[in-house]
């Protein structure tokens, strides 16, 4: 599929990894093309009736830009959770990224 936005600009080597039973860390790195101010922000779905939620606490790189996200208290309602990644700059449309995880 063709997804609007910059080539190169969504994010790359995504994973989350669950520990402790209830908290989860996904990480990424700013995709290779995308521009200096590009900003990340994700949403997971861990339910099939559950509305997108965005990250709470991100986990910032260089320039302050968002690179990963810690989760609390997670509770997954389906095998798999589902995750996307877009993203903002002024001066370039950004690539979006998604993916269906099978964390347990």
């Amino acid at each position: 599929p063709v997804f609007a936005g910059l080539d190169g600009s969504a994010i790359e080597n995504f994973s989350c990894v669950i520990y402790n039973v209830s908290l989860m860390n996904c990480t990424w790195q700013a995709g290779r093309n995308a521009p200096g101010d590009t900003q990340y922000f994700l949403y997971w779905q861990n339910s099939r009736d559950n509305n997108k939620t965005e990250c709470e606490l991100y986990i910032k790189g260089e320039n302050g830009r968002n690179t990963g996200c810690r989760f609390k208290n997670v509770r997954i309602e389906i095998e798999r959770a589902y995750f996307l990644v877009n993203g903002s700059s002024k001066d370039s449309l950004i690539q979006f990224y998604d993916e269906y995880i099978q964390l347990y």
